[in-house]
């Protein structure tokens, strides 16, 4: 009887070694993060902080984590998306504005001048921006938005731009909050364009996204009421304007801080010099096979000054190329 049971058995044990792997894959939160010193940092952090009775135990009220979006939670090459949904904008309103065919610079995105659209600087974007983004209400320019990306693709991938999103960020984001972490995003992007996919793509709902605003006014038109969005810049969410809007709307400060980019450092600064244990990270990108591999020189997020801050401050500086298994949804693994 024993022996006729063996094969059985044998069979079994055999089944559960084939599975054991599935299994542990399916209890890993962060499948995409390579074992090495970014993850290490991260699951140490998060064990620390979440461990009741442990010296750096924190409560679940204070555990605020706070994102940059561009170049952090997707990615921001050639050129901003919300930029490039600026211009797609204003070849779109073009025929209501005839005067832009010689207004720069509209006049350089009719006419796909990159170098006349490059000398505007920052001047002619913020023009740009400030013509696509107001003159509607924030419902309208929500609904634009979420048309534009139903449609638009991304010129080199020709995925989605909802779809260029970090993989391993996505995971990040899902296993903080598993841990009783509240997840922002604090980004220099407008926030309405933002909020338009924040939740359906990262799980982070509207009350929970902090970006540039444009001034705006409640309107009663006929009965119709709805804020309208003013052509005159409120707030720029972006270098030292990221720890005055988190002090303005969240009113804690967070414990862990993730950016790409100069524009991130007062953030993370800001995060880093509260009491008790915390965590600074920048995305390095470090991949040109599967992303873009710029810091220093780049004229679209560049890092050099949070690098020299990250060095010195021992905060964690993720090597993309050399960390993530995956780098968007679509990859394989």
């Amino acid at each position: 009887m024993h022996q006729s049971h063996a094969p059985y058995r044998l069979r079994w044990w055999l089944a559960l070694l084939l599975l054991l792997p599935v299994l542990a894959q399916a209890q890993d939160p962060l499948p995409s993060w390579k074992d090495g010193p970014s993850r290490t940092a991260i699951e140490a952090f998060v064990a620390a902080v979440t461990t009741e009775g442990g010296k750096d135990f924190v409560p679940p009220a204070e555990r605020i984590a706070v994102f940059d979006n561009d170049g952090t939670l997707w990615s921001e090459q050639p050129m901003y998306f919300e930029v490039l949904f600026s211009m797609d904008e204003v070849r779109r309103l073009a025929p209501q504005h005839p005067e832009w065919k010689e207004q720069q610079p509209f006049k350089a995105v009719l006419e796909g001048d990159q170098k006349a659209l490059a000398e505007s600087g920052m001047e002619g974007l913020m023009k740009i921006i400030a013509a696509t983004h107001s003159g509607m209400s924030t419902e309208d320019f929500i609904g634009q938005t979420r048309g534009w990306l139903a449609k638009a693709v991304h010129p080199r991938s020709k995925k989605p731009y909802t779809e260029m999103v970090f993989q391993p960020m996505l995971e990040l984001l899902a296993y903080l909050r598993a841990n009783g972490f509240r997840t922002y995003i604090v980004s220099g992007g407008e926030v309405a364009f933002m909020r338009a996919f924040a939740e359906e793509v990262y799980g982070i709902p509207p009350e929970q996204v902090i970006g540039t605003t444009f001034e705006s006014q409640f309107q009663d038109k006929d009965g119709k009421l709805s804020i309208q969005r003013l052509p005159k810049l409120a707030h720029n969410d972006d270098g030292p304007g990221k720890p005055v809007s988190i002090d303005a709307i969240i009113g804690r400060r967070p414990i862990f801080a993730f950016g790409n980019s100069d524009g991130d450092l007062q953030m993370l600064q800001w995060t880093m010099a509260g009491s008790g244990k915390r965590f600074a990270g920048l995305v390095h990108h470090t991949d040109a096979q599967r992303e873009w591999a710029y810091d220093r020189d780049s004229k679209v997020g560049r890092l050099d000054k949070a690098l020299e801050a990250a060095k010195s401050g021992n905060w964690t500086v993720v090597d993309m190329a050399q960390e993530w298994s995956r780098v968007y949804p679509f990859e394989q693994n």
